[in-house]
């Protein structure tokens, strides 16, 4: 798609007097296009490119929005966090948890209700920035208090029959937060992240082309989990688009180190993926996928949201 230069610059002015111009995909796009379900600031103090708010060449279909049936709960333990389950959910049972950080609730509530309906849902919507979702589970406890307060809420027999996390976006900071802890990293079974995952340039904002090379420790823990899916230990499905913000590392990019550490390659795919996605590649290996799509605009961004169900198939959500 051809964009003027000039709408460039407008768009450039529009986010900088929103002082919001670090967005990965800037919010006043992000309003129009996801109806505000979803801001995307990554790094919350790094300026980056602006992608294109419009794309023609795919449908992007989105869900309207509505509120499917079943009980909702706001958490105690961290704002921003709300418990949901259908009226399939039976609490004498074990029950597979669902968390989901970045994202509107209602649309995730629809996906879990359509696709997972005795799953118990904990969406998880913090703001803008891999940070604001990092933050919060630099505290050992707080992962643990949330898992406890759900499981007395919805007064479970059995227990969580499964644990998996999923990140859209900036969510990856929270997952990265968890899994760091050793006894969170042990009792998490899947990791979905939804084209998010990112790491600063070492210097900061110089990219591959200028010399950069990735800060590694921003990914050190997804390495470890990359690896421990292709052994078959853990499931670990991690979808990306094409965006480059070309002051941190791409979900490409990121995507290319962590092959890149395993020592794997990417086999190159042309078809069509859901919502009318065109998938470019898959690396697969155990309980590992790493699927690449084309794209790098916002509607792009955001068909990784509205698609969730698609990947859960490759995860062990039992």
């Amino acid at each position: 798609m051809i964009v003027s230069q000039h709408c460039i610059k407008v768009l450039n002015t529009i986010c900088a007097n929103c002082m919001i111009i670090k967005s990965f995909i800037p919010l006043c796009g992000m309003l129009v296009i996801l109806a505000g379900s979803f801001c995307v600031d990554v790094f919350a103090q790094t300026p980056q490119n602006p992608s294109p708010m419009t794309e023609t060449t795919r449908p992007h279909p989105r869900i309207e929005q509505t509120e499917v049936a079943g009980r909702r709960v706001e958490l105690t333990s961290l704002k921003g966090a709300r418990l949901f389950v259908t009226p399939r959910f039976r609490a004498d049972k074990a029950v597979p948890l669902i968390i989901h950080f970045h994202g509107a609730p209602w649309l995730i509530e629809h996906h879990i209700a359509k696709s997972k309906p005795k799953a118990a849902l904990i969406t998880v919507q913090l703001g803008s920035g891999s940070r604001v979702y990092g933050e919060p589970f630099l505290r050992e406890e707080t992962f643990t208090e949330i898992l406890a307060e759900a499981e007395r809420e919805l007064g479970l027999k059995k227990g969580w029959s499964s644990v998996t996390l999923t990140g859209f976006s900036a969510g990856y900071g929270s997952i990265r937060a968890i899994m760091r802890h050793p006894k969170h990293y042990a009792r998490v079974d899947n990791v979905l992240l939804l084209d998010g995952l990112h790491a600063s340039y070492v210097p900061e904002n110089t990219p591959f082309a200028n010399g950069g090379v990735i800060k590694e420790d921003d990914l050190d823990i997804y390495v470890t989990l990359a690896r421990d899916a292709a052994d078959g230990k853990k499931n670990f499905v991690f979808t990306h688009s094409e965006i480059f913000p070309g002051t941190f590392v791409s979900t490409t990019e990121a995507a290319d180190h962590l092959i890149a550490k395993l020592g794997l390659k990417r086999k190159p795919v042309l078809k069509t993926g859901p919502l009318g996605m065109q998938q470019l590649s898959t690396v697969k290996k155990g309980g590992l996928n790493i699927i690449g799509y084309a794209g790098n605009t916002g509607p792009d961004h955001g068909d990784h949201l509205h698609a969730i169900p698609a990947w859960f198939k490759l995860l062990k959500i039992r």
